[in-house]
């Protein structure tokens, strides 16, 4: 009897032989998509296309992937959902994606912000029907990028029974100092803004309906922007979608960037969370490890398999006997932004990673660093709002020759390197600083100054100065009185050649990343004494543990009768121009991005454009305007979603207005409009 118990196991994946690792699920099913609708307790239905495997046996039990999202499944997201979930299909699982209640083909009006109390006890819903259908095995597993990953997360720390494990990719649990709102704690307005707050007024597709039940409430939900500019600190409106991350304990396998500006979370859940996890850091920015803008590109839907087997099937896949963390270990290159593969080597790693050995180097009065404490001093630097187009959008993505930002910066180099100096983890710089204005942001970067002369951006950070005790509780400077500032910087792994120079660039403007503080000031760091101004670095050996071979990106499904126009995918990272009027100390950036896509019901176009004011003399009168507009051919009309956003600001308040208009045939047929002064908080 006992040896038909273990044949039974064996044949249902409940038990794997010990200590063989078995591969991990072969495509041997077909796949179908069937579209329905899952109930919630209020009487609205949300929209899922599952995608069920095919060709089944009698009997056959499967688990659920979850991908939980408001980027609408039927259009926007469609291409993209079919490769990654056809994948999982085909390997024996049920890959639901669903849409967000008020967003694509759900039903409802949007929520207020995301990550919503009601997006979670929806997202609560869904994995409880999924765990219950007659096709399931009970058990479920949640997955996806950014919007994805963030849920994935939260909703693991929410527990529900169902859910066994979760794969985040590029994600956060931090919202207030790493979600694109307000970076390190300052203000920050980029195209998320744009597509959100129009996105919301778009009913499902293919039908488009216009019918009031439908288009009303989404038309008229408030953009989320002005509920973001309503909190401008931390608390707990950003809290509120939160619980400790030390309390996780569904296992997670997490997949990071090093060109992504939520990388940091990885490390952080290394070091507080007991569940198991396994982490997957690479050198790529905000996308899959299979099509991210910087290589080189592995696939990784592989992984997951490897990982949800484990979990969701009972198959022991090997995958917890891999090394907790594989990184991929940067080396120098040229500062450019093109799409290109970063070289370096991987290594397999504990962390804080093997090896780790602090390097100290403090700011010199001479502007160098050194691993000496010398004399003491005080260099001043007078605030250029305009400063930092250099250093990008968000801390990702690689960039342009530092040198111009470099300019309005104070800057302190290391001797020229004797030998290779390799670095990973998060550098921690210490500061004592004085503003003669009341509020201040402080600013660093890290840089390889290589012997050319050229600098490339390593990492960097940034501190709201009123915010150094407590993003929560942020209270003015006083003008002149010397503050210590300590600030972690984002997450870096990179090999300094021999022969290059270490730099510490600390400014107090990243524009238009960051809004800039509103009074003209000058400000100060000083030198030397007991709390010298340092960066600590945290040096490994320059080689590290062998990592396992990952394979090359497989092929990736398309579906029939979608085809991107003009190379398709997304408006970003669009086209950058950067206007300067010397005469009159202004200076304005520009950003445009577009795509076009063709369904079987008709062609889409979208197109966005960022403008962003500032006038040196002025930093309070900054600006940005922004306008967004998708234009849906479908059936026997058009129909044109337009948005319109301006922000500007003077000492005390930030202005916001938003407009949301709805046109058929050029003609329009709805439109409102937000405005609003919100007081400036800290900001």
């Amino acid at each position: 009897m006992q040896s038909r118990i273990i044949a039974i196991l064996m044949l249902t994946g409940a038990l794997t032989v010990a200590g063989a690792a078995v591969p991990p699920s072969a495509p041997t099913y077909g796949v179908r998509l069937e579209k329905t609708w899952i109930p919630m307790k209020d009487g609205v239905r949300l929209a899922v296309t599952l995608y069920m495997p095919a060709n089944l046996k009698s009997g056959e039990r499967f688990p659920a992937l979850l991908e939980y999202l408001p980027y609408r499944k039927d259009d926007d997201e469609a291409a993209r959902d079919y490769g990654t979930h056809t994948y999982f299909a085909r390997r024996g699982y049920v890959s639901a994606r669903v849409d967000i209640r008020g967003f694509g083909a759900s039903e409802g009006a949007p929520p207020d912000r995301e990550y919503s109390a009601q997006e979670q006890q929806d997202a609560e819903q869904v994995i409880a029907w999924l765990a219950h259908q007659s096709w399931s095995n009970g058990k479920v597993g949640m997955l996806g990028i950014s919007w994805g990953g963030f849920n994935s997360i939260q909703m693991a720390l929410r527990k529900p029974p169902a859910l066994k494990a979760i794969l985040a990719v590029a994600a956060t649990e931090e919202l207030f100092k790493e979600d694109v709102h307000y970076i390190d704690g300052v203000f920050h307005v980029d195209e998320f803004e744009l597509t959100m707050d129009l996105d919301q007024g778009r009913p499902g597709a293919p039908d488009f309906s216009l019918e009031e039940s439908v288009i009303g409430p989404r038309m008229d939900s408030a953009p989320w922007s002005l509920n973001y500019m309503k909190h401008q600190r931390d608390g707990a409106f950003w809290r509120a979608p939160l619980r400790p991350i030390e309390t996780l304990e569904v296992p997670a396998f997490l997949i990071g960037g090093l060109q992504d500006g939520y990388r940091d979370s990885i490390p952080r859940m290394l070091e507080k969370v007991k569940a198991p996890l396994k982490a997957w850091i690479g050198p790529w920015n905000h996308g899959f490890p299979n099509d991210s803008d910087y290589g080189p590109l592995y696939e990784w839907r592989d992984q997951a398999v490897r990982w949800f087997d484990y979990w969701l099937k009972g198959r022991d896949t090997g995958v917890l006997k891999d090394p907790r963390v594989v990184i991929y270990q940067q080396h120098w290159h040229p500062p450019e932004p093109e799409s290109q593969d970063v070289p370096g080597e991987w290594r397999a790693e504990t962390w804080p990673p093997a090896g780790l050995t602090p390097m100290t180097l403090y700011l010199q009065p001479d502007h160098r660093l050194s691993s000496d404490e010398l004399a003491t001093g005080r260099d001043q630097l007078r605030y250029m709002p305009s400063a930092g187009v250099e250093a990008g959008f968000w801390w990702g993505e690689l960039l342009t020759d530092q040198r111009p930002a470099d300019a309005f910066s104070l800057t302190y180099d290391s001797q020229t390197l004797p030998e290779e100096v390799a670095i990973l983890g998060l550098p921690r710089v210490s500061l004592q600083v004085a503003a003669d204005a009341r509020l201040a942001d402080w600013f660093v970067r890290l840089s390889d100054v290589a012997p050319d002369g050229r600098v490339t951006m390593v990492t960097g950070a940034g501190v709201n100065g009123a915010q150094r005790d407590s993003m929560a509780q942020p209270e003015d400077l006083v003008p002149g009185k010397t503050y210590p500032l300590s600030l972690d910087l984002h997450l870096a792994s990179w090999v300094f050649p021999q022969g290059h120079r270490i730099r510490i660039a600390i400014s107090n403007a990243i524009w238009p990343m960051n809004w800039p503080t509103p009074c003209p000031m000058t400000t100060s760091v000083m030198l030397g004494g007991d709390t010298a101004s340092r960066v600590i670095l945290p040096r490994v050996p320059v080689h590290g543990p062998a990592a396992p071979a990952f394979a090359a990106p497989e092929p990736v499904e398309e579906p029939p009768g979608i085809k991107g126009i003009g190379g398709g995918g997304a408006a970003w990272p669009g086209e950058w121009t950067v206007l300067r009027d010397e005469a009159k100390q202004r200076s304005t950036v520009i950003w445009k991005g577009s795509t076009a896509v063709s369904y079987p019901w008709g062609r889409f176009d979208h197109s966005e454009k960022l403008t962003y004011d500032i006038d040196d003399a002025h930093p309070d009168g900054a600006r940005v305007q922004g306008d967004s507009e998708y234009i849906q051919a479908v059936k026997d009309h058009v129909l044109t979603w337009r948005g319109r956003l301006d922000v500007s600001s003077d000492a005390q308040t930030f202005f916001y207005k938003y407009t949301r208009t709805l046109l058929r045939d050029g003609v329009i047929i709805r439109t409102k409009t937000w405005e609003e002064p919100i007081p400036r908080d800290h900001q």
